[in-house]
């Protein structure tokens, strides 16, 4: 409101609605990706439960959060419209992790990269690859990412944006868990070395192949609408690999 000349209160007009949609949807960018970011700070470097729940939780609570701020369920990936062809896509991906996964534990120059020390055993193994992977990991991750993040970032920056930023975070998000990535698998020690500088490149490494990772989930996204798939694909890639591990070990002991 403003005073005029007569004195009288004239009321000022309000800021046109396209913009103040798109300040709204800045805004919740900013927000769903400082909660991702102190997520991961939690879930990596407090307590063993955190690592557990902490995830999964705040997958929860961002979409609470974006729900009440608009985000319809097509634009998280939620819509029933879209399971069937969401399934399709689905075992289609499942399929082609599950033959390249095969063919690299079977081929000598890449089965040694398949020695991570925590899939040594088949029941560990299992326990991760149908538990912990999809609750912990798989599931969490592409509701917070391929869903609220995607959304979010959609309405603020069009498929650009959700491909580059989506993909870019996606990539960092792996920082934390890339610490200790080349010290737990005989075969990325054996190729990068165990110094500083082979965990450097090891965790660069990592970055940039879940930041490609995180641009063929959201194309999957896209492309199908749903989020079935790239969850799928998402749990065959860290599952198939669990299991692959667990194998390789078996075999190379005997």
């Amino acid at each position: 409101m403003s005073q005029n000349d007569n004195g009288a209160i004239a009321v000022l007009p309000a800021a046109p609605a396209p913009l103040r949609h798109r300040l709204h949807a800045y805004i919740d960018v900013v927000v769903v990706v400082v909660v991702l970011i102190c997520t991961n700070l939690i879930a990596h470097f407090t307590t063993a439960w955190a690592s557990i729940v902490t995830v999964p939780i705040a997958a929860i609570v961002l979409l609470a959060m974006v729900r009440r701020r608009g985000l319809g369920w097509a634009e998280l990936g939620l819509s029933p419209r879209h399971w069937r062809r969401g399934s399709v896509w689905a075992l289609a991906a499942v399929g082609v992790v599950l033959t390249a996964v095969a063919i690299g534990a079977l081929l000598p120059i890449t089965r040694p990269f398949f020695l991570a020390d925590r899939y040594a055993t088949i029941s560990g193994a299992l326990i991760a690859s149908m538990i912990v992977i999809p609750l912990q990991t798989a599931i969490p991750e592409e509701l917070a990412f391929r869903g609220v993040l995607h959304g979010t970032l959609d309405r603020a920056y069009g498929a650009r944006g959700v491909f580059a930023a989506g993909s870019m975070l996606f990539g960092l998000w792996h920082v934390a868990s890339s610490l200790g990535l080349t010290s737990g698998n005989k075969g990325l020690s054996g190729f990068l070395g165990n110094g500083l500088a082979g965990q450097i490149l090891g965790i660069t490494l990592a970055v940039i192949a879940t930041a490609a990772a995180g641009a063929v989930f959201t194309w999957l996204r896209r492309r199908s609408g749903s989020l079935l798939a790239p969850i799928a694909l998402h749990w065959s890639v860290n599952g198939a690999g669990a299991l692959a591990a667990a194998v390789v070990w078996h075999t190379t002991l005997r």
